[in-house]
């Protein structure tokens, strides 16, 4: 099935997004239902639309201001109906991300991490993984698996989300 929300596996949804701006509303529509402590794994190559999707979820959260990738920065927070905290971890090492404090940032708010495959496995042991992928032109593939019952409880949330949301 290639539709959006086509299941690729057991575990799994697929969405397409036609658009930079449809993945935004992807993000923003998974806002609604995200909780402090919530932990959200994007992976995928540089362009494919993480930081889209992570300016969707600041506008779903109400957080004020233009999103830009942090991947200079390390670290950008966002204020809204809940802190959003946007880290990019492509400039990092495994062992580098240990020392970052991260448990701190994980239970304030909600932590969107780009490269997120460089998370400790203890923070991705419960969490949302969306694996981006670019198949041409505008087009992306956002693959959302979960782990952990708040996973689960995401990829049911992803499952749910309007299929009008990637068109």
């Amino acid at each position: 099935m290639n539709g959006p929300g086509a299941p690729e596996g057991p575990g799994s949804v697929r969405r397409v997004s036609a658009s930079a701006e449809a993945t935004e509303r992807l993000g923003a529509a998974l806002a609604a239902g995200l909780r402090a402590g919530d932990v959200l794994v994007l992976t995928g190559p540089l362009g494919a639309g993480k930081t889209r999707l992570v300016a969707g979820l600041a506008r779903g959260l109400g957080a004020p201001g233009r999103v830009r990738s942090p991947s200079f920065t390390l670290l950008n927070e966002y204020r809204g109906a809940l802190p959003l905290h946007h880290l990019d971890l492509y400039r990092l090492a495994g062992h580098d991300v240990d020392g970052l404090g991260l448990e701190e940032l994980a239970d304030d708010g909600v932590l969107a991490a780009e490269w997120g495959e460089r998370l400790p496995a203890w923070l991705r042991a419960d969490a949302l993984t969306i694996t981006f992928a670019m198949p041409g032109g505008d087009v992306r593939t956002l693959t959302a698996a979960g782990a952990g019952a708040r996973g689960l409880a995401l990829l049911e949330l992803w499952r749910g989300l309007p299929a009008g949301e990637s068109g």
